[in-house]
């Protein structure tokens, strides 16, 4: 059973930065995919940004210039690098890994993410 965690969440003020990290474990293969979902209260959840096991990101336009994600395709690990947060980045932020060799993706349980102004 493919298993996401996630961690790195907190409270920060705004301008500061968080790291998100979401290893995978229970599985000998690699992911094809990775990604960083949000829902903030009251909103539908949204891609903030993804990344291809070629290294081919992409990313929400609010975001762009300010997060970054990587992944260690080795360790099946994604992070997500936020830096100068704002009050609206405030979700939980969900991570997301597609395995070819599963013919699925699996999700994270969350990470509270809060920017007070």
């Amino acid at each position: 059973q493919v298993r996401l965690v996630e961690s790195g969440g907190g409270l920060v003020q705004a301008g500061g930065s968080l790291r998100l990290s979401c290893a995978a474990s229970g599985t000998i293969f690699s992911s094809n995919y990775m990604g960083w979902y949000r829902q903030a209260p009251g909103k539908q959840r949204e891609l903030v940004a993804r990344i291809t096991s070629d290294g081919v990101t992409d990313y929400v336009d609010s975001v762009k210039g300010r997060f970054t994600i990587s992944g260690d395709n080795a360790k099946n690990t994604a992070y997500l690098q936020m830096n100068s947060l704002k009050p609206e980045d405030t979700a939980v932020y969900y991570c997301n890994q597609y395995f070819r060799a599963w013919g699925r993706d699996y999700w994270g349980q969350g990470t509270q993410v809060t920017v007070s102004s």
